[in-house]
């Protein structure tokens, strides 16, 4: 038996993101998930790429910045490897602006996304008039457009990486022994599992439900409404969501929050109103304490390495977190950005 250079423990995002970075640049990888591909956070509904606004930058929205400028490629890639589209496509988002304030503030993200998104992409104010029918209620008559967001659905992403991994050979198995190095990409679980092992909160769950609903909306923008995502799919859905529970009692259960989150999106684009919900989802995310990815060695432990902390944007992150971490993996080099390390959350 071929033993493998990185064994990855952890089928979500991270875990099989990671793989493929080793793997395309030769690396031997096995992948060890006793639950399957996308069985926690990942396998979810909703996938909102969207950045953080452009003001008060910092490391963590530079590399979030460039992680979704990779992202066209990356999963380009991966389609032509494992031949399974994870539904990406960069069509924006829509914000409505509900204020004279939030105009005047909106405004100068205009100006400062011209400095730091250079000509990578716009924020820009338009009359929400622009957008037809597919666009929330705004009482200034004025939404923000981003160019920059992007839309994926994240439990077909996770199968689309787990066929380009299989397609160059990669085992991914409920359980085998680690060989090579070691990476720990365990979701909320794994971060249980570092809370305890460190004897400190590093980290911990909240609970996200969501909802997936048959409307084809075409290729419109993505929208952000009343604290709620709406991202139109391109298979013939629009999912809906979330809630952020700090506390729960039944981490994988939708309950009556979920109802609420429905009829939110539904006031807002009338046109679900009459849609069919095919799906009600729940699961638990995993934040950091530092609120940014969790990554780099495990402390203590030579040979073992941790990719963890994704919460809600670990999709949009995942392509920079895979090559930092490849790096890391397969050359011993170090690029992990500020405020990311394992020691900020210690």
């Amino acid at each position: 038996m071929t033993m493998a250079d990185i064994t990855v423990r952890g089928a979500g995002i991270f875990g099989l993101s990671i793989a493929w970075a080793c793997v395309q640049r030769g690396a031997r990888v096995q992948v060890v998930d006793p639950h399957g591909v996308g069985a926690g956070s990942s396998g979810g509904l909703v996938g909102a790429l969207a950045p953080h606004v452009p003001e008060n930058w910092n490391p963590k929205k530079q590399f979030q910045l460039e992680s979704l400028l990779m992202a066209q490629q990356f999963w380009t890639e991966v389609k032509a490897a494992g031949g399974h589209s994870a539904g990406y496509g960069r069509t924006g988002r829509l914000q409505p602006l509900q204020d004279a304030r939030a105009v005047v503030l909106a405004r100068q993200r205009e100006d400062t996304a011209r400095d730091l998104w250079q000509n990578h992409a716009q924020w820009q104010v338009r009359p929400a008039s622009d957008f037809s029918a597919w666009c929330p209620p705004s009482e200034t008559g004025l939404v923000v457009y981003d160019t920059l967001s992007a839309r994926m659905h994240p439990r077909r992403a996770c199968a689309a990486l787990a066929a380009a991994l299989v397609s160059k050979g990669v085992t991914i198995s409920a359980e085998a022994a680690d060989t090579g190095q070691v990476l720990h990409a365990k979701g909320y679980a794994g971060l249980l599992d570092l809370n305890a092992r460190f004897a400190r909160t590093v980290g911990n769950g909240v609970k996200g439900q969501a909802a997936l609903l048959r409307h084809d909306a075409g290729e419109v923008p993505q929208l952000y409404a009343d604290g709620l995502h709406i991202i139109p799919h391109d298979d013939g859905t629009v999912a809906i969501g979330s809630t952020s529970e700090r506390l729960f009692d039944h981490p994988s259960a939708p309950d009556n929050q979920l109802d609420d989150v429905i009829a939110r999106a539904t006031a807002a684009i009338p046109v679900l109103q009459q849609a069919r919900i095919i799906e009600r989802w729940a699961g638990v995310r995993p934040r950091a304490k530092s609120r940014a990815p969790m990554l780099g060695p495990w402390p203590g432990r030579p040979g073992h390495f941790i990719a963890n902390g994704g919460f809600k944007i670990g999709f949009g992150m995942a392509p920079g977190v895979s090559q930092v971490m490849a790096d890391l993996l397969l050359d011993g080099n170090d690029h992990i950005p500020p405020g990311f390390r394992i020691e900020d959350n210690l």
